[in-house]
């Protein structure tokens, strides 16, 4: 990133120091989170309580002094995965009972294999809790099924035509429905998450959420440092391309599973890249009981972006636009009047 000397010494005064001193710790409370969870862009406001960060701005912003200065992105980065590492197991280590979490997954393509066994692997490495993964894989035939490890769950969804895009939303959904414990995480494929993401996830239930959003920094990963993970097995090191932050509903989220039921699921009429994790997080947030004070990291493993993702005119994205307008309870009760979650294909709903 190119830096003007103006956005230079700008971020120098107005980034930096509060930076610098949220990173030392100045100004830590028994009941305020550890101050370098508070660390922001200037004019972001959040609220906090004694253990994460709430964002008050709708869409997901990047950190500005991260991409300024480097070394701070570097920085917190490794005081994010000092405080919560990742283990990066083949195999879970063995568990008593059955699961009390489920990992659901949706897949296509060979392409993004090298980031799902990365995914696989994190996930394997949790701890303090019993869990499972269901891995549903969207396409014409399998291709991804050999390839994966034995604990893994495998569900094959054939396309009702070869040209579906993919569905992310009938993926959770069919997931979802394969589940053998009451609280559900709608993972994505292509992130790594702390060795105590899922014991987390268990505690924040228990105490009454119905839904949690754990992530507080999304550390994005360049192609090089991807690629080190794919070759050794090992949660990286390094400078981070991007940091961002408040990304809801995107990449992890927790789900009581009669909470999610309550809300219809995920919207299946969305088909294609964009809008159906904004869509879930407005009918989840009408509902209530969603813990939104954000404290762990995730990281991001580089890959191409989705086909239209880039673009504001994909079908998807247009449709959250024309479902914004709509009240979200209106939305639950049309989810609720259809039957989602076929094997034949995803349901669309007018």
């Amino acid at each position: 990133m190119k830096v003007s000397l103006r956005h230079l010494l700008g971020a120098l005064v107005y980034d930096w120091v509060p930076f610098e001193l949220r990173m030392r710790g100045i100004g830590a409370r028994n009941d305020r989170p550890e101050p370098w969870l508070q660390i922001r862009n200037r004019r972001e406001t959040i609220s906090m309580n004694e253990r994460g960060v709430q964002c008050h701005w709708r869409f997901a912003s990047d950190l500005h002094i991260g991409k300024v200065f480097p070394s701070t992105a570097a920085r917190l980065m490794r005081r994010s995965l000092d405080r919560w590492p990742i283990t990066m197991r083949d195999v879970p280590a063995p568990m008593n009972g059955p699961p009390r979490i489920s990992f659901l997954i949706g897949h296509r393509g060979i392409g993004r294999l090298p980031h799902l066994l990365a995914a696989l692997r994190s996930i394997a490495g949790q701890t303090g809790v019993a869990f499972e993964c269901v891995v549903v894989e969207q396409s014409v035939a399998p291709e991804v099924e050999r390839h994966l490890p034995p604990w893994v769950r495998y569900v094959h969804t054939p396309l009702p035509r070869p040209d579906l895009p993919y569905c992310r939303s009938w993926a959770f959904n069919i997931a979802a429905g394969q589940a053998q414990s009451d609280i559900l995480v709608l993972h994505d494929n292509d992130v790594l998450i702390p060795e105590r993401y899922a014991y987390e996830a268990v505690q924040r239930v228990e105490e009454g959420y119905s839904f949690v959003d754990l992530k507080r920094f999304i550390f994005y990963l360049d192609a090089d440092s991807s690629a080190r993970v794919f070759a050794t097995g090992a949660a990286p090191q390094g400078v981070p391309a991007l940091i961002v932050q408040n990304l809801d509903g995107g990449i992890s989220i927790v789900a009581r599973r009669d909470a999610y039921d309550a809300i219809g699921g995920f919207d299946e009429s969305y088909v294609g890249w964009g809008g159906e994790d904004n869509d879930f997080i407005d009918r989840a947030a009408f509902a209530g009981g969603m813990y939104r004070f954000g404290y762990m990291p995730i990281l991001h493993l580089e890959h191409p972006p989705q086909p239209g993702k880039a673009s504001p005119a994909s079908s998807a994205v247009r449709r959250y636009r024309d479902m914004e307008s709509v009240d979200p309870g209106q939305r639950i009760a049309r989810l609720r009047a259809i039957e989602q979650g076929r094997m034949s294909g995803p349901a669309v709903v007018e």
